[in-house]
């Protein structure tokens, strides 16, 4: 072997010593870029929350700045409050010129209302029950007083719905709830006699609560939407089922299908809409229900895909959200098209998108949404053959997002008390909400008939 046959063995070593590199750095790459994507996974572009998003994602097309100046626009309707009537107003100042020579009154005047607080806002009633003693056998009998009034304590039901309504909705501290009545309304009262009125709030929300969770498994339709729940560290679940005139929260430990099966029955004759979760597809399987999974989900999880740095990914991403665009418009556009065409052009943006998405590239995270179309795709479009049913579940998120503010705020709760009151009250606003009614009214009614030993005001009155 001369000094070239050499020389061409130690180059051909090098070579192969190279590739051997370049396949290691190679598959190194593939796993980083992996890792970087998956850390990229936000609330715009999976199934996550906003509240578990580090940073606020940016938004994905900056928004141009408009002409128009901020405040009331030209041509717009102008909005003022209305005027209290005479029957409202308490009092009267009337304010007139002290020197009004060569001056005629007239019977007009430029009224401003204005409102103010009381220096004590409230009232204190002493009520005394006469004691006797008995002539014949000198025993010591006390006259009775209204059972309202010892059940109620020291604070009546007015005062105790206003705390009730701070820990409640206002996610206040029992320390902050016992500073304001303090320095605001000049009532000094211990965190413990505001936990004993808090309890006492829960007691009367429990029949409204009981009245909606023994009506939710017979509603046609359900949204429902489940999150992260601490109660003395451990880990918990909320979950939130959103039918059309109630929403009712349930605190659990599992977030498993026997929630589901607990709170909706073996066999649930509704369409719930949900997201994409595990137990919600084996609830389904057990149950035989129809689902409708949230097009919104699967619209972010596209997304994602879209932003992948994988080319061949990323223009298998860009392709899919084009059909569900189309599905949206003409969702929008259904009241104004007769229904035949409807059904018609809704049909051939289905087929399309399932045409797309069951031709995958050779990607892993293509090749799962493209399963998971053979298996459940129909229950994507449950809301073409279903009326009624929403494409998406985001009505459900928006009464859950309540809820993963207060956790934020008050860190969870302590104990099966705590989780009790938390469900009552969170069921409380989110269904006075769709109602339109005043929460802070139905926790008067219910803490004054609590008191009064009185059946319990209903969050689904009779006619709903």
């Amino acid at each position: 072997m001369d000094e070239r046959d050499v020389i061409i063995a130690q180059l051909r070593a090098v070579i192969e010593q190279q590739a051997a590199q370049i396949r290691q750095l190679t598959e190194r790459i593939v796993k980083l870029e992996d890792q970087i994507a998956r850390l990229k996974k936000n609330s715009s572009n999976s199934s996550r929350p906003p509240s578990s998003d580090i940073v606020k994602p940016p938004p994905p097309t900056p928004r141009r700045r408009g002409k128009r100046k901020r405040g009331g626009q030209f041509g717009h309707r102008k909005c003022v409050r209305p005027v209290f009537q005479p029957e409202q107003v308490d009092k009267v100042i009337g304010h007139e010129l002290k020197d009004a020579a060569g001056l005629w009154p007239l019977n007009q005047w430029r009224v401003l209302q204005q409102i103010e607080l009381l220096d004590r806002p409230f009232v204190i009633v002493e009520h005394r029950a006469r004691r006797y003693r008995c002539t014949r056998i000198g025993q010591i009998i006390t006259a009775p007083l209204p059972r309202d009034v010892p059940r109620a304590g020291l604070l009546g039901p007015r005062p105790s719905a206003l705390a009730a309504y701070q820990k409640g909705v206002c996610h206040m501290s029992y320390a902050t709830i016992a500073t304001f009545l303090r320095d605001v309304l000049g009532v000094s009262l211990s965190t413990g006699q505001l936990a004993k009125v808090v309890r006492k709030a829960g007691a009367a929300l429990a029949g409204a609560y009981e009245q909606l969770a023994a009506a939710l498994p017979h509603q046609p339709r359900l949204g429902v939407d489940e999150t992260g729940h601490k109660d003395n560290g451990r880990a918990h679940w909320t979950w939130c089922f959103r039918a059309k005139d109630f929403t009712l929260c349930k605190i659990d430990p599992s977030c498993g299908s026997d929630v589901l099966r607990e709170v909706l029955g073996e066999a649930f004759g509704g369409v719930p809409g949900c997201d994409y979760f595990s137990a919600y597809r084996k609830y389904m399987a057990e149950a035989g229900s129809t689902v409708q999974f949230c097009l919104a989900h699967l619209i972010r999880e596209v997304r994602f895909l879209a932003e992948q740095a994988d080319v061949v990914l990323s223009r298998c991403g860009r392709k899919l959200p084009g059909h569900l665009r189309r599905l949206f418009r003409m969702l929008h556009r259904r009241a104004k098209t007769p229904a035949e065409r409807f059904a018609r052009a809704m049909d051939h943006i289905r087929r399309a998108f399932l045409r797309q998405v069951s031709r995958p590239p050779d990607r892993r995270e293509a090749r799962t949404l493209a399963e998971r179309f053979g298996l459940h795709g129909d229950s994507y479009f449950t809301f073409l053959t279903t009326p009624g049913v929403p494409p998406t579940n985001n009505l459900t998120a928006q009464a859950i997002r309540f809820v993963v503010i207060d956790r934020k705020v008050t860190q969870g709760t302590r104990g099966s008390v705590g989780q009790r009151w938390c469900e009552c009250v969170w069921t409380l606003l989110a269904t006075c909400a769709q109602q339109g009614r005043s929460s802070f009214t139905f926790l008067v009614d219910g803490l004054t008939a609590h008191f009064r030993r009185r059946p319990p005001p209903l969050l689904l009155p009779a006619n709903l």
